[in-house]
């Protein structure tokens, strides 16, 4: 009688068996989960109200809040017609112009008929304002005129001076001497003295006894008055006379730069004339 064998179970098989049924399970689960999770993403969400506290400042910023609850209604702009040639200038552009339109202006010097005729006549560069070194006793802020190079020194710190041309008495109407300034004057009148236009008439010329300040004025845009003299710094309608002797005896210098010097002296300033 023969025996019958008995095939023996594989252990290995039994845990196949077992791993193939845990995925099968935790597939069905994933896809179950995922179906629900895509039904939550797409389901209706319940509104959300925010506080007008928080929504005020951001509005605010916009400049254009709307009330509280009301709808804000759209304004369409309305369309800009260009006409060629008359393109709008660049915002930078427009703001410069604005603050160069703000800024205060230079000082503007008419010109006289004496002006306008001389075409042609023009200043040497060497009686044009310069700072050059200068070394001098006097304090800064003094004026010293030295008639023989026809030049005026504004004492400056640090050994340098602001110099400017001028024109100097003829001869026989030169002088010398140290005097304060007593008084400014912006477009001076004229009065000649009775000799001055005495002298003048004997040479054919009629001087008035007065003239009231402006470009045709022969003292020019400003003066600058010499202790109780007749004599004075002061402009000239004639510039091209600058570096001469030409005067009766004042101080003549461009209008321009006796514009520059009333600015930067006082009444009570040293002049010291040499």
């Amino acid at each position: 009688m023969s025996d019958l064998v008995q095939p023996k179970r594989s252990s290995g098989g039994t845990r196949m068996a077992i791993l193939l049924l845990a995925g099968a399970v935790a597939f069905a689960g994933g896809m179950a989960a995922g179906n629900a999770f895509a039904s939550d993403r797409y389901a209706t969400r319940p509104a959300v109200g925010v506080s007008p506290d928080l929504m005020a400042p951001w509005l605010l910023q916009l400049k254009r809040a709307p009330a509280y609850g009301q709808a804000q209604q759209f304004q369409p702009r309305q369309a800009q017609i260009i006409v060629p040639g008359q393109l709008q200038k660049p915002r930078r552009q427009r703001q410069l112009q604005a603050v160069m339109a703000a800024a205060p202006q230079a000082v503007t010097v008419p010109r006289s008929a004496a002006q306008a005729e001389s075409k042609g006549r023009t200043v040497d560069p060497m009686w044009l304002p310069q700072v050059v070194d200068y070394q001098t006793g006097e304090k800064p802020g003094t004026i010293v005129i030295d008639t023989n190079a026809r030049f005026l020194y504004l004492v400056m710190e640090g050994g340098k001076a602001r110099r400017y041309g001028v024109g100097v008495g003829k001869p026989g109407f030169e002088w010398a001497g140290t005097h304060k300034i007593t008084r400014k004057a912006e477009w001076p009148d004229w009065r000649p003295p009775a000799e001055m236009r005495a002298r003048e008439a004997k040479k054919g010329r009629n001087l008035p006894v007065h003239m009231a300040g402006g470009p045709e004025n022969p003292l020019g845009a400003r003066a600058l008055y010499l202790g109780s003299t007749l004599y004075r710094i002061h402009g000239t309608n004639q510039p091209w006379t600058i570096g001469g002797a030409v005067s009766s005896g004042c101080i003549r210098m461009r209008n321009e730069d006796v514009v520059d010097l009333y600015e930067r002296v006082k009444i009570g300033t040293k002049v010291r004339v040499i």
